[in-house]
């Protein structure tokens, strides 16, 4: 088989799997292996499986990221979140879109505080909208 009809037969097979229901995450690693499985042989597909998984596993974004997101649960449970985002909402709460404007600018603090914006997004995702419904 040619390589473009094995890509187009991949994703026939990515969108089956995705209408049967398979997480898209491992239907694109299923067709992706599969295909890869077909290119190279099977030895070469799965010892690339192995090492990407191992040095996903062990990178060091991995390790960090958890400790990001519990330094942002610290500071959502502590209300320092909730003082920054009204402390935004005075500043530029008055304007048209003021709202949505306070938690832009926020947010974007939050951030260069914690220097993570994943942080960012898990403690802002939990408190931006209670505050929103409050004001």
């Amino acid at each position: 088989m040619s390589p473009d009809t094995i890509a187009l037969v991949g994703f026939i097979a990515l969108f089956v799997l995705m209408l049967l229901r398979v997480p898209v995450g491992m239907a694109m690693g299923l067709v992706g292996v599969a295909g890869y499985a077909y290119l190279t042989g099977g030895a070469p597909a799965l010892k690339l499986v192995g090492q990407t998984s191992m040095r996903t596993v062990t990178s060091y974004q991995f390790g960090v990221i958890p400790m990001f997101l519990l330094m942002g649960a610290f500071v959502s449970a502590s209300g320092v979140s909730r003082e920054l985002f009204r402390a935004a909402n005075t500043f530029v709460g008055h304007r048209k879109g003021g709202l949505g404007l306070a938690t832009v600018v926020s947010c974007g603090a939050f951030a260069a505080i914690s220097g993570s914006s994943v942080a960012t997004a898990a403690t802002f995702s939990a408190v931006a909208y209670p505050e929103m419904r409050h004001y």
